[in-house]
Formats: C-alpha cells, structure tokens, sequence
C-alpha cells in the first residue's frame, strides 16, 4: 500500500485489491491477517466483475496484493483485463509460490512486481514470516525475475520492473543497510529497493508485538533521515532506486489528508471496499454498489466525528497502535471483532515448518 495522491470528489489515482486472504505464510505483523481467516476467495468470472468495476473508477494504477495473489485462479484473465484498459498493474509477492510459468502468463504483463524481503538473512526473515524457507523462495524468485528480465533485454523485448519490498521491524532494524549493500547487488536488473517500518495495523496493533517489534518513534525517524536515504543509496549499485517511506501518512490523521495527498482504496479479496485502507470496516460492495457511491461513502468516514476525534491527536507509533485498535473495534463487524479477540497474545519469532 502506497499513499498516492487522489481528488476526494473524483475518485482514487490507486486502487489497492486484497485479492485474496489465502497466504502460505503467517507473518508477525501480518495487516490482513492473511492466512488466519477465511479466503473469501471469488470464482473467476467475479474477479473480472470486480476489476470493471475498479476500472469504472478510471484509477492510474490498480495494486494486486493478498495474501499471496499467486495463488488466485484466474489471475492472468484479472491482469489482461486491466492492462487492457490502459491501467497499471503492480503486483506483491511473498515469492513462495512464483514459478517460471508465471513470469509470462502474470508477472511479465504487470508495471512492476514487489518481493516481499524482510530480513537481510534467513534467520530473520523466516521469523518474520513465521516459516522456514521463505527467504530461500523469495531469493529463488528473485533470481527468476532476473533472468527473466535480463533475457528480455537481450531479445529486445519489454522489460518489467522488479523490486525489493522490505518491512522493517525491531528484528530486521540493524540489516536496513544489507538490503543495499549485500542483497541489492545480487541482482543486476533490480529496478528498487523500497523500505518502510512496519505499521501498528491489523496484527501489527497488537500490544505484545508493539512492545517487542514495532519501531519506536526515533527508530522510525532514524530510518527515514535524510541523511540515512543518501547512505543507503550510496550503497546500493547506481540503477537500483532506494526510497524510505514512515507510512505515516497513511493513518489518516485528518491534518495530514488536508494537504491533498490521499491513501488509496482498499477492495477486500470478495470486493468489499474498506472506507479507510488500512482500519477495518466497510462501505459496500464493488459487485452490488456503484463504485463512486463506495468512494463517496469512504470519504464521509474519514470525517465522521468518531474518526476525528480517534485519530487528530495521534503522534507517536504506540498512540497510532491505541487508534487502529479503537477504530477496528468501532466499525468491524461482529466477525471481526470476535477474529480481534482472539488474536494470539503471545509473539513468537521461531519460524515453523
């Protein structure tokens, strides 16, 4: 998720679709809890009647994220169908379930595609994700965009972009410069390197993983120094683009919406839009409703009293956790709030098998 800038009146520049909660992994700080809950997956001929009602919404770039979007059936007719349009595709992976096959039916067809990767060793990126060997499959895939990509160039193709993802968290905070320094370089078509610290979402709110995991506030602003984005950059080879974002922005603290720059929608995995990307609680249905009416809907929450008077005074990481936490419960469903109760209290960082 990206904040992108938006008209409130006109619609969203970005669409982000969840398009599915399926996911091989279960990471600490997992914003969909992904893997967890129901998959709420769609048949085929659905996700194409949600991908047209997105593309009503005339957006410049729709983002396929998950869960892991690997696994969905029918995802190379989703990507046809909105690259048909003229919109962009970005796409996330965790990189486990990417096979050769997919670099020309999905992958080599969208904008650009975001690995996840985040630690700079296996031993802290499988805790992470919470299971062994994903560092290896997100390296292994790594390498097959590259190739992929590289062998494109030679042909005289269209290359794609491919790039790192890294969420940072307390374990991870110390191998920021690895990404850069030892990672980067492995790859001689990477096209970035993005970082960003994880947010006080979803799994990422609970109390244990904020003491234990969530960067405090001089951690955060550490990574995002300037100073500290010349130095990474200095780091890694001379093509590769590195940027650090504090996804602040992204907690819809009404001062920050009022300098005109908009988080995108969020569509869950059976089209539901969410009224604020990163909080549960939605306003419709992309199959059911018309979409300006969901975006319409979506803007009259950030303003409702409850939102403002929840989120005006957040500052620091701790007090956007206590936020996420009110706002969830507060515009979940019953569902939701029962899937929040029973969150697991106790954070382990062993990777399972």
């Amino acid at each position: 998720m990206s904040g992108t800038a938006a008209t409130v009146s006109g619609g969203p520049t970005d669409i982000v679709w969840d398009i599915t909660y399926a996911c091989p992994l279960r990471c600490t700080h997992c914003y969909s809890e992904s893997g967890r809950r129901p998959t709420r997956q769609l048949t085929p001929a659905e996700l194409l009647r949600v991908a047209d009602a997105m593309l009503s919404l005339r957006p410049s770039t729709i983002v396929l994220a998950g869960g892991e979007p690997l696994v969905v059936r029918g995802l190379s007719d989703v990507v046809d169908r909105i690259t048909a349009a003229g919109v962009e595709v970005l796409l996330y992976t965790s990189g486990w379930s990417l096979s050769p096959t997919m670099i020309d039916e999905v992958v080599a067809r969208c904008a650009a595609v975001s690995v996840s990767l985040d630690g700079a060793t296996a031993e802290v990126h499988d805790a992470v994700r919470g299971r062994s060997g994903s560092f290896d499959r997100a390296m292994r895939s790594l390498t097959m965009l590259n190739d992929a990509v590289r062998e494109r160039r030679r042909a005289g193709g269209t290359p794609f972009e491919f790039g790192i993802d890294a969420t940072i968290v307390r374990s991870s905070f110390d191998q920021v410069a690895s990404f850069c320094e030892d990672i980067a370089p492995r790859f001689s078509e990477l096209s970035y390197v993005a970082l960003g610290p994880a947010m006080p979402i979803g799994l990422g709110s609970r109390a244990v993983f904020v003491e234990h995991e969530l960067l405090d506030d001089e951690q955060v602003d550490r990574l995002t120094a300037p100073e500290q984005l010349a130095y990474l950059r200095s780091l890694a080879p001379p093509p590769v683009q590195v940027s650090v974002t504090d996804n602040r922005l992204l907690s819809y603290r009404p001062d920050l919406l009022a300098r005109g720059r908009i988080p995108a929608m969020q569509v869950e995995p059976d089209g539901l839009v969410r009224a604020m990307a990163i909080y549960e609680g939605t306003v419709g249905s992309l199959l059911t409703d018309p979409p300006a009416e969901l975006w319409r809907r979506s803007v009259d929450r950030w303003r409702d009293p409850f939102v403002v008077d929840t989120l005006t005074p957040v500052r620091t990481m701790r007090e956007w956790a206590e936020a996420t936490r009110r706002l969830d419960y507060r515009f979940g469903t019953d569902d939701d709030r029962a899937r929040i109760d029973n969150r697991p209290v106790f954070l382990s960082l062993s990777p399972s098998r």
